[in-house]
Order: C-alpha cells, then structure tokens, then sequence
C-alpha cells in the first residue's frame, strides 16, 4: 500500500507539472503578493504570502479604522436625528405630547442643520415602544412628514400629505402591528420606534396667528388614550441656546449604539447590521471598545466628518450644481439630481446620502418637487465666484437682477461652516430678504446684498454680518418659486469679493 501511494504520487505530479508549466509568470504575479510591498499604511512584510506580525497589526488597525469610517458616513441621517432628538429633550421637549415649537421664530442661538428664520418650526418625536400606535391630528394649512430614525421618508403631512393641507388625524404603528385599526386616520407605518414629526407654518398672516393655529389644533397621544388623552403641552424654543447638531468624535459611535439598542433590528439591513457590528456595536451587547479602538474610532470619526466636509465643498457627483453648464458657478442643490431616496437604478447614492444629512435635517419628496407658484426652493453657495472658502474678514456683494421669480417671497440666510447652522453675529436673525424692513433695491428693480463685517456707507438694509477669522456659507430661499427659476432663465449672479 505504502509503495503504490508513492507511485500514484509520482503519476500525480507527471500529470499536474506540464499544467503548472504553462501558468504564466505573469499570472502568477497577478495571484501573488511581493515579500514588501510599499502602501499609504507603511510597509507590508510577508515570508512568501503569509502576513509577519508588524503587517497583521498595520493591517488590522486600518482595516478597523476604514469600517470605521463607513459605518459614519453610513448612518449620518441616523446620529443626526438622534442628536435633534436628546437636543429638544434636554432644552424640556422630552415625550411625544410634549411639543418644541419656536413661537418668536428661530435664530441663531440654536444650533439646528439649515434651519431657516421664515417659517415656524414644531416638531415632535414618536416612542412607539412605550406608547404604542400614536396619534397625531394635524392643524390645517401646515406643511409636515415624519421621517424614520434612519432619518428615511415614512409619509407627507399637511399640504403635500393626504389632508391636503385641510387637517386631519394621522396614526403612526409600530413595525408588525396586528392590532385593529380604527377608521378615520390616515396611516403611517415606520420602520422604527422613535420617528422624527416635522411641522412647518407658514406666517404671512402674521406669526401670532400661526402660532395659535398649532398650539389650538396639534394634538399628540396614544391610540389607546384617544378616549381622553392627556392634553399636548408646547415648549418654546425661540432664543434658546442648544444644541442638535450631531458629534465628530468617538461619542458619534456611542450615540449610535443607544440607536440601534432602542431601535427594532429589521430596521436596516444585515449588510448594515454587518458593517456596524464589525466596531462592536450589536444589539443586545455593551458597546465596550478597549483603547485601541476608541483610538481609531476617534480617528474614523474625524476622517467621516473630513470626507463630509470635501464632498459638500467640492462634490464629484453629477446633479448637484444648479447651473452645470456654467463651469465657473458655484450654486448647488442639497439634493442631488432632486432625488430624495438618493437611490436610483438600484443603487445608493453614498455621497448624494452624506451630502444631505451632514448639512440638512428631516427628509420628504415635498422639499425637491418643484412646482411654479407653490412650495419652496433653495440655492446653496458655499465657495465665492473664485471658487475659494468665503472670509469673514472681507466684503462680498450678491447681485439679484429685477422681478426675482417667487409667487411669496425670497431669502437670504448665513450659516457657520462649523456647525452648519445659522451663523452667529450680532444679529440674532442672519438673514434678509424681499420681507426685510429697509432692503432697498437699484434703480433697475435688481438688489443687491452686501456681506462683510461692518456694512457698506448706505447699505445697511441691504447687508448681513460676518465674522473676521472665520469662513461661513449661504442659502438662497425661494417661496412659491416661478417658472422662471425653474427653467432657469432667471439666475442669482455669483457672490464676488469687492476690492
């Protein structure tokens, strides 16, 4: 026996070697990897393909560090509605009936992604594993849309919703609910328990009015207590210094494990699941990185919030620019290509995702669906005409040339770089626009808008404040845009340095 499996051996490698020979040398090159090979993460040393002990280390910490980085991007839309939410329960808004509404207004004392100063603010978040299947009766003539913990789309409320801005009675049911569900409601069924209600007014009619309209008519509680259900309080907000803008360092994780400990596991996928368990966040289980880990988790945060930063800046995807045709302009959309799913042809916009929720909170269709005369539209310019960071040390001049396309009114708001919220200066209110007390315009019907530290002899309605040392962008606002923006014959000029 011992003599007849040696002579099969020897057939064996008769028969293998001539097809071994004709492998090519450079398809084994192809299939191999060099004893050293030089690679942005330093030298990586083997003894013919096996990793020695300083490669599986470097290999190691960038790979934890790279799924790191990820998993940020990845769930930006879910910290971020994570932080707006313990944001309003630290300022007193803490339970579904207990409502943040900003009845002055809101300026720039909070710290709120975009927020404008134009339109009154009210949101709420549902806890639907404590409270069950929730109620919400929404006022008439508000525009609104609950968003998923994910910061993903559930369903329109309001104007765009199915009250079609007359009002009406919105119930929200948990994941796998088999319960009864009585007539009279309009449905919404998320994928998770805390669920993100977004209620804006508009105040054309005069603040107070509106504010009356919400604090009379918004009503929030559980199905089960519709009988006599406890009354919905109101917090104000306005001229309250918070924060809801989400971290950029190791506790971005640590917030995201309390969102996926509070959160159904089927709300995301097992690829995503996946991805964030692999930095030791899983349902079920502490989230207890050693030293090591929060070091390169630390350092992943700061690369996510890095790459957020370059892809608003000076993003590579198409459909973000307003004028494409016009290499030298710098107006973009927050939405690329208007898509508000970011999907497409089966495939996920990672950057369009991240482009978004670094610098906007709360998503609905409703925001990119244009249409002449009703709704809103936004112009971001976050470079000057020379495509460089604007400096708040020096004087830049926004030329608006006559009959500015809106069917409501137009603004112009400033927001800090840093923090992606209204800039803070000494006006509380960074914003102007055709409902500015004092804006003047040319002889010509054009405007133009003065942006500088102090402002220009004579344009003091015409001017917003920046702050020497630090840069800051900007969004230009149309309510009830007109055809002649959307088809774009009709164009802001670019925001030029005056010398």
């Amino acid at each position: 026996m011992i003599r007849l499996s040696a002579m099969s051996a020897i057939a064996f490698a008769l028969a293998v070697g001539p097809a071994l020979g004709q492998v090519s040398t450079v398809e084994l090159d192809a299939i191999s990897i060099p004893d050293k090979v030089e690679t942005s993460i330093g030298t990586l040393e083997f003894f013919d393909g096996v990793p020695k002990d300083t490669t599986i280390a470097a290999v190691y910490d960038n790979l934890d560090r790279m799924r790191g980085m990820e998993v940020f991007l990845d769930n930006v839309g879910a910290v971020s509605m994570y932080s707006v939410r313990t944001g309003l329960a630290d300022a007193g808004s803490k339970g579904a009936n207990k409502i943040a509404i900003f009845e002055q207004l809101l300026n720039s004392q909070t710290l709120v992604v975009t927020a404008n100063t134009s339109t009154l603010y009210a949101y709420t978040y549902t806890d639907l594993a404590t409270d069950g299947p929730t109620v919400i009766e929404v006022p008439p003539a508000m525009l609104g849309f609950l968003d998923d913990a994910w910061q993903r789309f559930v369903g329109n409320m309001g104007v765009t919703g199915p009250d079609k801005g007359k009002g009406g009675k919105y119930l929200v049911v948990p994941l796998g609910f088999t319960g009864d569900i009585p007539d009279g409601y309009y449905l919404l069924k998320p994928s998770t328990n805390r669920n993100f209600m977004f209620l804006r007014g508009s105040i054309k009619n005069g603040l107070k009015p509106a504010v009356e309209n919400i604090t009379s008519k918004l009503k929030v509680y559980p199905l089960k207590d519709a009988e006599n259900p406890a009354a919905t309080e109101f917090v104000n907000m306005s001229n309250k210094p918070f924060n809801t803008v989400f971290s950029s360092d190791f506790s971005y994780f640590e917030n995201l494990n309390e969102v996926i400990q509070e959160e159904p596991i089927d709300a995301i996928s097992p690829e995503v699941r996946g991805a964030i368990a692999s930095i030791g966040i899983i349902k079920g289980k502490p989230f207890a990185p050693d030293d090591r880990m929060k070091k390169l988790l630390t350092e992943a945060a700061t690369l996510g919030d890095a790459t957020s930063r370059v892809i608003t800046y000076h993003p590579r995807i198409e459909g973000v620019r307003i004028y494409p045709d016009d290499p030298k302009s710098v107006w973009s959309t927050a939405f690329a290509n208007k898509n508000t799913s970011f999907e497409a042809d089966g495939i996920m916009g990672l950057d369009a995702r991240v482009l978004y929720y670094f610098n906007a909170g709360g998503v609905t269709p409703a925001m990119a669906a244009t249409r002449a005369g009703e709704g809103s539209d936004y112009g971001l310019a976050v470079l000057d005409s020379n495509q460089q960071p604007f400096d708040g040390s020096k004087t830049y001049r926004l030329h608006l040339p006559k009959d500015v396309p809106v069917n409501d009114f137009w603004a112009v708001t400033l927001y800090d770089t840093q923090t992606r919220s209204q800039l803070q200066t000494g006006q509380p209110f960074p914003t102007i626009g055709s409902q500015t007390d004092g804006m003047t315009r040319n002889a010509d019907g054009s405007y133009d808008l003065f942006f500088a530290p102090e402002a220009p002899a004579g344009k003091e309605g015409n001017w917003l404040q920046t702050v020497p040392g630090k840069s800051w962008f900007t969004i230009l606002r149309m309510y009830g845009p007109l055809e002649p923006w959307i088809d774009k014959t009709w164009r802001p000029g670019e925001i030029e340095p005056v010398k």
